[in-house]
């Protein structure tokens, strides 16, 4: 691959990391998506940024559907290399930008899906918390399903964060956006158990991480450590389907909704830039309503 050509998407890369401030995980994706179409500009012999038009694109886009990809993520893909054409074209790298014209239709917005609270009772019930990891795996479950946070900022949560008086905490959002939110009860009691129990004999294995979540040797444990022990809880439990640990956060805001929550609150709890974001959870609220209706009155 030319040189130029790597100097370019690093330039990129820094310029979403400082101008942009995106989180890493973001810039992951872009950085995937991107690499993804250097790799095709490769195999189709175009020389460099300079020379790609607008039937290369549409070439790169009849190889994306001949491998069969989601929609969604063809249309994420698109979205990242435009961003890029775009960043190429406001440094005089490139004379235009050849994905300007590229529009991926939409996909029909699938409603969020959710535990019902029977169900998430089972996947409680699946958590022993008779070791210090099971103390741990309860405080996340919990925590998860008190605050609606993101996986990925559930592992960045540190143990200063934590109020334990107020029972709140301070969680770092996508573009490092901070928000406080609040916890009940249940999540208060398996946090006070797992700091002052479980998290300490994790911490005894030599770490002196600030971090509240620890993996199994006192370090701190990441989202995708967070993403694994949420799934081996749903193969534990009883629950059937197709089952993910995002549930979780579509299940408390829709809860809250479902129980007379308004929907600037919950936009505000769930970190959402967009009002748009939260709306879809009226929908959901409807459906689940519709089903409670259905399943508890008498003449339904």
């Amino acid at each position: 691959m030319p040189e130029n050509v790597n100097v370019s998407l690093k330039l990129f890369i820094e310029y979403l990391q400082i101008e942009k401030n995106y989180s890493q995980y973001t810039i992951e994706h872009y950085h995937h998506d991107i690499r993804e179409f250097l790799m095709f500009m490769s195999e189709q012999a175009i020389p460099n940024l300079e020379t790609v038009d607008y039937q290369d694109v549409r070439v790169f886009l009849t190889m994306l559907f001949e491998k069969k990809m989601a929609r969604k993520s063809v249309a994420r893909k698109i979205s990242s290399i435009r961003s890029f054409f775009r960043f190429l074209l406001r440094e005089d790298l490139v004379a235009e930008n050849p994905f300007a014209l590229v529009s991926i239709p939409k996909a029909e917005k699938k409603l969020p899906e959710f535990f019902y609270e029977e169900e998430l009772q089972q996947l409680f019930e699946a958590c022993d918390d008779s070791t210090p990891l099971g103390e741990r795996n309860k405080a996340l479950l919990e925590l998860l399903y008190a605050t609606g946070m993101r996986v990925s900022e559930c592992s960045r949560i540190r143990l200063k964060d934590l109020d334990m008086y107020l029972s709140t905490v301070l969680v770092q959002g996508k573009g490092s956006k901070e928000r406080y939110i609040p916890f009940g009860s249940f999540a208060h009691d398996a946090l006070e158990r797992y700091i002052n129990g479980g998290r300490k004999k994790l911490l005894s294995k030599g770490s002196s991480s600030e971090n509240l979540f620890l993996n199994a040797r006192g370090g701190p444990l990441t989202a995708r450590g967070i993403r694994e022990i949420l799934n081996k809880l749903i193969e534990k439990s009883t629950l059937t389907g197709k089952i993910h640990p995002h549930m979780l956060r579509h299940t408390f805001a829709t809860h809250l909704m479902a129980n007379g929550a308004d929907m600037r609150t919950v936009q505000e709890l769930l970190g959402h830039a967009f009002l748009s974001s939260t709306q879809v959870y009226t929908h959901v609220t409807n459906e689940y309503l519709k089903k409670t209706y259905l399943a508890h009155h008498p003449r339904a």
